[in-house]
């Protein structure tokens, strides 16, 4: 089991990242050959030990590329070599070759655990770049109704309140800063926290202070790696969507804490609240237009990084407010803030 772990580590970035000398050189102490080989289509990428000559090879990939089994000869010092394809999404990418008298079932055997290996790398490539053009999406969407509030609310303030104007202004800069930011896909559960407090405070000077905050963060989770751009759009939903339609003072919590092996971000709003099957439908991405581009966005990139199981967790109904909850690993490879 260790050895399968191990492999998929050294496969995590397919056959041309850093770590494919290191798998053929695992897989030939696995095996206990002579020599391993690891080709993609276009031919042999890495080996490790006593291979045949380069024209043997040739041959015996084409055998393996042409007909999609394996293939297997004698070579000239009497010795057997023998070639495996290998496959991503039931697609032939590559093939492992074997020299030195291997048993077949266990070249086989190897190259299922290869091709496994490479299926989960280009997933999470595929998921990667899912996440990416989604937070491009998000970013060109950033609320143009809350741009346009911001800049009336300061507006209005120059006169009456130039201080507090001031405060606003660089607050706004502050958010704009942090919005399209070019750091990478990833930041702290800190920095979400900051640039959230931050549009809140704009946010509470547009609702004449009829806004009532309450940010609790558990120490534990504030340098935790999380999607960019995850907590600042379920908050503006809330407020959007839940608190200024409500009369009177609105209140919107955010709250993070840890959970076993899990991050916990809840933010709930006691807000009019929405049926729930158009909290389905948000997720879905099926809600009315306005409405879903936040959530639906979010939902898909905290599933694209971290798998199915990790979405949004709504919980609202007609005029009892919302809650919605991010559960994500505090540790997940390749999420890191650069």
């Amino acid at each position: 089991m260790r050895q399968v772990h191990a492999l998929g580590a050294d496969l995590r970035d397919g056959l041309h990242g850093r770590g494919v000398h290191s798998a053929a050189r695992r897989l030939r102490k696995v095996l206990a050959v002579d020599g391993v080989l690891l080709a993609d289509l276009d031919g042999p990428v890495t080996s490790h030990g006593r291979c045949p000559e380069s024209a043997e090879v040739e041959e015996l990939l084409s055998q393996v590329f042409e007909y999609g089994g394996g293939a297997r000869s004698r070579l000239p010092d009497g010795s057997s070599v023998c070639a495996v394809p290998l496959t991503v999404a039931d697609e032939l990418s590559g093939a492992l070759v074997a020299s030195g008298d291997p048993v077949e079932a266990d070249v086989e055997a190897a190259a299922a655990l290869v091709s496994d290996s490479l299926d989960h790398a280009a997933l999470r490539r595929a998921r990667a770049r899912i996440a990416a053009a989604d937070l491009r999406t998000l970013r060109a969407q950033i609320s143009p109704h809350f741009v346009h509030n911001a800049l009336a609310v300061i507006a209005a303030l120059v006169r009456t309140d130039p201080d507090r104007a001031r405060q606003l202004l660089s607050d706004f800069a502050d958010y704009l800063r942090y919005g399209f930011s070019d750091k990478g896909d990833y930041a702290t559960v800190s920095d979400e926290l900051e640039a959230t407090q931050t549009y809140l405070e704009l946010q509470r000077a547009r609702f004449h202070d009829r806004l009532d905050i309450t940010v609790r963060m558990a120490p534990e989770v504030l340098p935790v790696a999380i999607p960019f751009l995850v907590v600042q759009p379920i908050v503006e939903n809330a407020i959007r969507h839940g608190l200024e339609r409500k009369e009177g003072t609105g209140h919107i919590s955010v709250s993070g804490f840890g959970e076993g092996p899990l991050c916990v971000i809840e933010i709930e709003d006691d807000g009019v609240g929405m049926p729930p099957d158009l909290a389905r439908a948000l997720l879905a991405g099926t809600g009315p237009e306005s409405r879903s581009v936040g959530l639906a966005n979010v939902d898909q990139r905290l599933r694209a990084v971290y798998g199915p199981e990790y979405g949004l967790v709504i919980e609202t109904a007609l005029g009892e407010g919302t809650k919605v909850t991010v559960r994500v690993p505090r540790f997940a490879p390749g999420v890191v803030v650069r």
